[in-house]
């Protein structure tokens, strides 16, 4: 069984691959969501693909027993849908474990993950029998993983708390800077800034920095990455976010694409960064500790243990889970 998942992984890592057979469904995408432009979604493609090739998917793999399931389970997941494919790793290690998925879909992310079950029957049959797709209500289902914000996840707790399940709420990455960065290194946060407009949870929303620290360091690094000002949903939200804080008289920073606002939250509209300063290390480590369930990646050089390198929150690796909670062991206990 090990076997033919891994086969399975890696082919389906080759189909990703090939992003120009995709260009319809693209298109298709981003009319039903104008986030998910086709840069932001071939980022999403080439990223997965990535993440399955074969030495990685061994590596994933080797951590786990996996038996063959004669009774699998109904795995009931629900997707969030504000980054192309966010719920495509809960699906995989529901395959992987044996189970059967029902899915249901954000409305905002409708399109790509049907068209691609599609295209995997032709190597892996058995998969693309195992998920189903509604839009009804289920009642059906031996387990649930769900994604959606704090509000959302009350919900969920009310109505699937009896059942075995993983809820995810509102989480949001941070970075912390020491003023000792390289320009390479600045430049590599904007991606974690900048990569699908800010709206994932991996998206880096909020900025720590000592005392004194000089932004200029940080704008000019990240200058390359200008022109998303000239997406028009983007823009919208950055003169929207610019006029209402400084009608209330918020001190800001900006740089034409960016607004830099002290603030003491986590999660910062799009267009906007919030920031902090510490003057302790020590107590800085504390905070975050102490804050981890509100955080899901803490991006910096050499400050704590399992930071994430600048640059590369938006390209997680197989056994990186959400949340910190492992869904294939989840799944393979049931």
């Amino acid at each position: 069984m090990k076997q033919q998942n891994i086969n399975n992984l890696v082919r389906l890592g080759e189909l990703l691959s090939k992003t120009e057979q995709f260009n319809d469904i693209f298109d298709k995408a981003e009319q039903q969501n104008s986030w998910f432009t086709r840069a932001n979604v071939i980022f999403a493609f080439k990223s997965w693909s990535e993440a399955l090739s074969k030495n990685n998917v061994q590596q994933w793999l080797s951590q786990y027993q996996l038996p063959q399931t004669t009774s699998p389970k109904k795995i009931l997941i629900i997707m969030a849908g504000n980054l192309p494919l966010v719920g495509f790793h809960d699906l995989l290690c529901v395959l992987v474990a044996g189970h059967k998925a029902i899915v249901k879909l954000s409305s905002d992310d409708g399109i790509l993950l049907p068209y691609l079950i599609k295209q995997i029957r032709a190597f892996a049959t058995e998969w693309a029998e195992a998920v189903a797709f509604t839009d009804d209500k289920v009642t059906e289902y031996d387990a649930v993983i769900a994604t959606g914000s704090d509000n959302t996840a009350r919900y969920f707790e009310y109505y699937f708390g009896k059942k075995p399940h993983i809820i995810r709420k509102n989480r949001h990455s941070v970075a912390v800077l020491t003023g000792e960065e390289t320009p390479e290194e600045l430049q590599d946060l904007g991606k974690d800034i900048f990569l699908y407009y800010g709206l994932g949870c991996r998206s880096v929303s909020k900025l720590f920095v000592p005392q004194g620290y000089d932004f200029n360091l940080l704008f000019q690094a990240i200058y390359p990455y200008k022109d998303i000002i000239e997406e028009q949903k983007y823009a919208n939200n950055y003169d929207y976010n610019k006029a209402v804080y400084l009608m209330s008289l918020y001190k800001l920073l900006e740089n034409g694409f960016l607004l830099l606002k002290e603030d003491e939250h986590y999660g910062s509209p799009i267009a906007t960064l919030f920031y902090e300063y510490y003057t302790n290390k020590e107590a800085l480590k504390k905070k975050l500790a102490t804050d981890r369930e509100k955080i899901q990646c803490v991006v910096g050089h050499n400050f704590i243990d399992g930071e994430i390198p600048f640059g590369q929150t938006q390209t997680p690796k197989l056994w990186d889970y959400a949340d910190g909670v492992n869904t294939l062991t989840f799944l393979l206990n049931l």
